[in-house]
Parts: structure tokens; C-alpha cells; sequence
């Protein structure tokens, strides 16, 4: 909103900052951090205070978990607050892929929150059944996917491009819009899979958005584009204004989600920030790409998928308990062990990620 103050400039003025992405992608940054730092407090107060038993417990789940009970959840609002209004605030209205990367975030984060509310309000585990979640989900997706293969460039729609090999692209016609889906709902319910610990899943999250930001705003540069040799998809800059603010937010939030947690985010926060990095990804044409970057997300899913499936085959499992964070929880490793390992792997897989930018 306010890049529109860069009408009033007549060019070397400091209503002229208002046109860089960038100096927009800072004041986002600080604009949601504050934010998160004001408004964390009162509202951990207030879920506590309606809340009162906080997020149940799960009696399978390991015993050292039993300590938290009465933590609140829903902790995912402030992060969710403070992208939304700073996004609106500093982003350009006017950039589809903007809106696009919004609603995917808004409607996750509807169908957490309805998931949280039903566990708090009848304190037990079950919340939404996952017909409903997922189904929604798949609605969300599909609307997501199919305005972003009409914003893409003609040469671009409906074309999945690979990293590394920059001058391939392969036509998946109407397979793209169901491929999107499955990569927007599967980031989703990946990064719900992976908040088990406190501040596990926040900062792989903020590592891998800044990483797809970096690429946002890589390939929505055409003199970037030309000298990498990747694919230029205009207007995807201002994704990195969204980027910046949850990152900003995200941080807020870790102040208070930091072990011991205050609050947790609970689903209305990781499924919605699942999806954004989803729809993110979609969007730059650089869903292969999140896989390597979320590589974290994709292991803690696979580890539910596998133990799921082995153990209905043979009655056994291949984990001592998945996700896969908890079997390290089961073989004697400390939780703040286990959250830092798991960042420093977050970060080098966005390394990675960053690295096919220039490869080729």
C-alpha cells in the first residue's frame, strides 16, 4: 500500500525509496518483528486466559511432553497478524502473485485454526477430520494453481522447470494444475508434521522462505535472469516483501516459542506457512526447488508415510515413533539438541537450494 507514496516522488527524493523492493522488503522485516514483539504478550495472555488446559496432550506421545500441558496453541496468529498487515502495508496491491501467495496463506490458516479450536474447545487430539482438512485443502490449492498458470508467461504456463538443467522445461499441460495442488497441500501438512518441538518447525520455516525469497526476487529480475540463465517470471519480486514479513514475524514469535515454549503455533500457524511456501514456490516456477530446501519438511513426512505403511504390511515399525524427530526424542536426544541439529540442516539444504540458482 504505502509503495504508492512513490507517486509523490519526483525522482532522488526519499519518497523515490518507496520503488525498491528491497528498501519495502526491510521495512517489512522490522515492521513485522515490532509487531510480533507489541502484540505477542497480550495475545499469549489472552489464549491462555480462554484457553485455560491449553493444547491436549497426546498419551502415546513421549513422556517428556507431558510438561507441557497447558500450553496454549494457536500461537500461529500472531506470525499470521503481523505478515498479513505488513504484507498489506508495504507490497504492491497490485501484483497477482501477491494476492495469490495471501489467500493460499489465509484459507491454511482458516482450516488450522478450525482444526485448534475443535481440540481446545473439546480438549482431545482429533480436531477436523482429515477428509474435511484435506479436501479444503485440495480447494484452496487448486484455485492457488490454476491463477498462477494464467499469470505466468505464455512460455512459462503450465510448464515445470528444472534446476540445473535451466533451458528444459516440461510441458505438463493439465497436469500442472493437480502437480501444484499436491505441492501446495503437501507443504502444508509437511510443515504441520514437523511442529512437535518447540521452535522445531519456526525456523526451518523463516530459512526456507528466505531462501525461495531470494529466488522470488532473483527471477523476477530480468538482468538476474539473463545472467543465470533461468527462467524469468515477472512480478514475482514483491514476493519477497511477504518473505520479509514472515520472517519478521517469525521471529516475534520465536521470542515467546523458544524452549521452554509459551505458546505454540499450534496448526493455524504451520499449515498456513506450509502452504505459503508452497504457493511461494509455484508461483517462481521452483517447486523442485522447495524440495531440496524443505528437504527437512519432506523427511518428517516421509518418516510418518513410511512407518504408516510398513507397519499395516508386517505389524512392525521402522521408527521408534515418527515424525521422525520424535524416534531422536525416543533414542535419549535432548529437545534443544534435536531443534538445533535439525536448523543447521535446514540451513544447509537452503544452501543447496540457493546453489542451483547458479549451477548449470
Amino acid at each position: 500500500m504505502l509503495y504508492w507514496l512513490s507517486n509523490l516522488s519526483e525522482g532522488g527524493d526519499f519518497f523515490n525509496l518507496f520503488r525498491y523492493i528491497t528498501f519495502r522488503a526491510g521495512a517489512a522485516f522490522f515492521t513485522a518483528l515490532i509487531f510480533g514483539f507489541i502484540f505477542g504478550k497480550p495475545l499469549i495472555s489472552y489464549l491462555r486466559r480462554v484457553q485455560k488446559k491449553g493444547q491436549p496432550i497426546r498419551d502415546d506421545g513421549p513422556e517428556s511432553h507431558l510438561s507441557k500441558a497447558g500450553t496454549p496453541t494457536m500461537g500461529g496468529l500472531l506470525i499470521l497478524s503481523a505478515l498479513m498487515f505488513t504484507t498489506l502495508l508495504w507490497a504492491r496491491l497490485d501484483n497477482g502473485y501477491v494476492w495469490i501467495v495471501l489467500l493460499v496463506t489465509a484459507g491454511f490458516a482458516g482450516i488450522g485454526f478450525a482444526d485448534d479450536y475443535a481440540k481446545v474447545s473439546k480438549h482431545n487430539t482429533k480436531g477436523v477430520s482429515s477428509r474435511v482438512r484435506m479436501g479444503l485443502g485440495l480447494l484452496i490449492a487448486a484455485l492457488a494453481s490454476i491463477a498462477a498458470s494464467w499469470l505466468h508467461p505464455a512460455e512459462l504456463s503450465n510448464q515445470l522447470a528444472l534446476p540445473i538443467f535451466k533451458d528444459v522445461l516440461i510441458n505438463l499441460s493439465f497436469l500442472f494444475i493437480p502437480f501444484a495442488m499436491i505441492v501446495i497441500v503437501g507443504s502444508a501438512n509437511a510443515v504441520n508434521l514437523t511442529d512437535g518441538l518447540d521452535g522445531l518447525a519456526i525456523m526451518p520455516v523463516m530459512i526456507a522462505a528466505g531462501t525461495l525469497g531470494v529466488i522470488a526476487y532473483t527471477v523476477g529480475r530480468v538482468d538476474f535472469t539473463e545472467y543465470l540463465g533461468v527462467h524469468h517470471v515477472p512480478g514475482t519480486g514483491e514476493i519477497l516483501i511477504f518473505v520479509a514479513a514472515l520472517i519478521g514475524g517469525g521471529l516475534g514469535f520465536l521470542w515467546y516459542n523458544a524452549p521452554p515454549a509459551a505458546v505454540f503455533m499450534g496448526d493455524t500457524g504451520s499449515l498456513a506457512l506450509g502452504g505459503a511456501l508452497g504457493a511461494i514456490a509455484v508461483v517462481t516456477k521452483h517447486e523442485i526447488v522447495l524440495a531440496i530446501v524443505g528437504g527437512l519438511f519432506v523427511v518428517e513426512a516421509l518418516s510418518v508415510i513410511i512407518q504408516v505403511l510398513y507397519f499395516k504390511k508386517t505389524g512392525k515399525r521402522v521408527f521408534l515413533m515418527a515424525p521422525i524427530h520424535h524416534h531422536f526424542e525416543k533414542k535419549g536426544w535432548g529437545e534443544a539438541q534435536i531443534v538445533i541439529r535439525f536448523w543447521i540442516i535446514s540451513l544447509i539444504l537452503a544452501l543447496i537450494g540457493l546453489a542451483t540458482l547458479k549451477l548449470r
